[in-house]
């Protein structure tokens, strides 16, 4: 049978231990700054770190969070409940798994940690207090780090059965549809360079990059998890990047080259636009859907998929430095609804809503019903200003729409909106409490209104 967790804190001496706690407080409390600033620099200074802590990020929120956490390690009771101190190293380990912080960095940290109370116990003390100290405080280090490490790992499992369900099911309502979509989409952003190469002589034409088009937006945030692990993918990446890179900049600058040079030019992209379609057909073929991946009601995408798909347009964030905003959606007086002309009306106004969010948003945005009455959309590489004015064409959309509730009977409704921009943080929960924060003071303002966070 293994040793209980905290063995050395349940068997010590309860004076030594009293003396010992009380040194270790003083210790910690004094250097408490230093600790956390000699944490996060090892930190910061990992490749693997960066795209999960910005310096802002660090200063604002997580070293505040470090410092309280470091403090109430010593609140521990030897002969008292552990639950309450697991549940809290527990709820941090999720949130390492949700972020995706490589488990490693955390154990590295702690470990510098352990060390640096270690040497200041030493030399503040030199004595038999405070090995005791250094003993007690690295056995309550290692079994934090434990509770944390079993949560960590339990999210990260559960997590990658989410990701890899997401992978085999469409985005879009229909497979059909996506893919007609977003051939049209490839096709139209052709055509866009077409018109612009022969646009008004000497002028230099404004071309969108592939990559910033509606096509682009999808491939990146849609098809990327869509036919993970295709290398199909990989080879549409590659002619994107030929023409955004290559070709494009030789099309903007057409006066300074020959006519021979451009039609190649030319020639060159309408094969990559083909090879692209060619590829964008294949991988759709050969995409296998599954069932429960959109909301039976309204289509949308089910919740459960929220953390696997938000949490990597987080990453993504903090990887490219693009914005993301979050909508939270929710339909005034609902309820009402449902009692006065029955749950099927309900039901038909909450398809209806649905229906107008996509209207309003972008295929490579992503809507998911939240539950019951409420939506959340987020909308990727966009931000606060641009998410605010998509959120009131949702809102104004709904709010001139007949809604059927019954045998031919036809209401207005209203819907308030919260909107929130990311700001930094690696964990997804962030942004979506803040657009839940800020959809609450919509609905407790008035209603039928857009506030952002």
């Amino acid at each position: 049978m293994s040793p209980p967790p905290l063995n050395f804190w349940q068997s010590c001496d309860r004076n030594l231990l009293s003396s010992a706690r009380e040194t270790l407080l003083e210790v910690l409390e004094r250097d408490a700054d230093r600790l956390v600033n000699r944490f996060y620099d090892a930190f910061l200074a990992h490749e693997k770190a960066l795209p999960f802590l910005s310096h802002s990020v660090v200063h604002e929120r997580l070293s505040h969070s470090l410092r309280k956490w470091l403090l109430t390690l010593m609140e521990i009771e030897p002969d008292g409940d552990l639950s309450d101190f697991n549940d809290r190293q527990r709820r941090t380990g999720e949130v390492h798994a949700r972020i995706r912080l490589p488990m490693h960095l955390v154990l590295e940290g702690a470990s510098l940690i352990k060390t640096d109370v270690s040497k200041a116990l030493l030399a503040q003390y030199g004595n038999r207090q405070a090995a005791i100290a250094i003993v007690l405080f690295n056995e309550v280090m290692d079994y934090a780090m434990l509770q944390m490490s079993e949560a960590y790992v339990s999210g990260a499992a559960q997590r990658a059965k989410v990701e890899e369900a997401y992978r085999l099911f469409t985005l879009g309502q229909d497979v059909g549809v996506e893919r007609e979509s977003q051939r049209a989409a490839l096709m139209e952003w052709s055509q866009s360079v077409i018109f612009g190469l022969f646009g008004a002589a000497g002028s230099k034409p404004r071309i969108e990059p592939i990559s910033s088009s509606e096509f682009g937006l999808w491939f990146r945030h849609r098809a990327s998890i869509m036919f993970q692990g295709s290398l199909m993918l990989k080879n549409i990446e590659k002619d994107m990047r030929e023409i955004d890179d290559r070709l494009l900049p030789k099309i903007e600058n057409r006066d300074a080259a020959d006519g021979t040079e451009i039609a190649a030019v030319v020639a060159r992209l309408q094969s990559l636009v083909e090879e692209i379609k060619f590829l964008l057909a294949d991988l759709f073929q050969s995409l296998s859907a599954s069932a429960g991946a959109r909301d039976a009601l309204t289509n949308a995408l089910n919740r459960k998929f929220l953390p696997s798909i938000l949490g990597r347009e987080v990453s993504l964030c903090l990887q490219h430095g693009t914005p993301l905003s979050v909508l939270m959606i929710d339909v005034d007086h609902f309820k009402q609804i449902n009692d006065r002309w029955g749950h099927p009306a309900g039901d038909q106004v909450l398809r209806q809503v649905a229906e107008i969010i996509i209207e309003h948003t972008r295929a490579a945005d992503i809507v998911f019903r939240y539950g019951g009455e409420e939506f959340l959309v987020a909308l990727v590489e966009t931000d606060h200003d641009k998410a605010f004015e998509v959120a009131e064409r949702v809102r104004a959309g709904f709010m001139n729409t007949d809604l059927n509730v019954a045998d031919g009977t036809s209401i207005r409704g209203t819907i308030s909106i919260g909107v929130a921009t990311h700001r930094g943080h690696p964990d997804f929960q962030h942004l979506i409490d803040a657009a839940d924060k800020a959809l609450y003071l919509a609905k407790n303002g008035g209603r039928n209104q857009v506030i952002a966070a």
